[in-house]
């Protein structure tokens, strides 16, 4: 009994440090449904990498079919939409669109810092 007990201890504590090691990074979440979307969720990806201070930030590319117009296409960031697009049924350049996105993406993980670590700014307004 004593050393099931102690061997129970030992696998608990080296999975315990095994956790402790691993880091998982932010998150880029695809639910994308066309050729398009797909073209647009990959090059956002080639620039995912680049993006400082993503850890624990989770970004879902998601897209919705609207009919006889194409697709809308919805960049979420910790459940909140901070970029939206739609995508026709012919192809138009995606790279102006993946930049501008990634721009916002920047600029609303700097907002979204900022008032985690300024105490003047309350959510509630008090």
């Amino acid at each position: 009994m004593f050393k099931r007990i102690l061997l129970l201890l030992l696998l608990c504590s080296s999975t315990l440090t095994l956790a402790k090691e691993i880091e998982v990074g932010g998150l880029l979440i695809d639910n994308t449904i066309s050729r398009f979307g797909r073209e647009f969720s990959y090059q956002f990806s080639q620039f995912w990498p680049d993006i400082p201070n993503t850890g624990g930030l989770n970004v879902q590319i998601k897209e919705q079919a609207v009919p006889r117009a194409g697709t809308k296409l919805s960049v979420i960031m910790n459940h909140q939409v901070i970029y939206v697009t739609y995508l026709g049924r012919r192809q138009a350049p995606m790279k102006p669109r993946v930049e501008q996105a990634i721009y916002i993406l920047i600029d609303a993980l700097a907002q979204s810092q900022h008032r985690q670590t300024n105490p003047d700014l309350a959510e509630n307004g008090w």
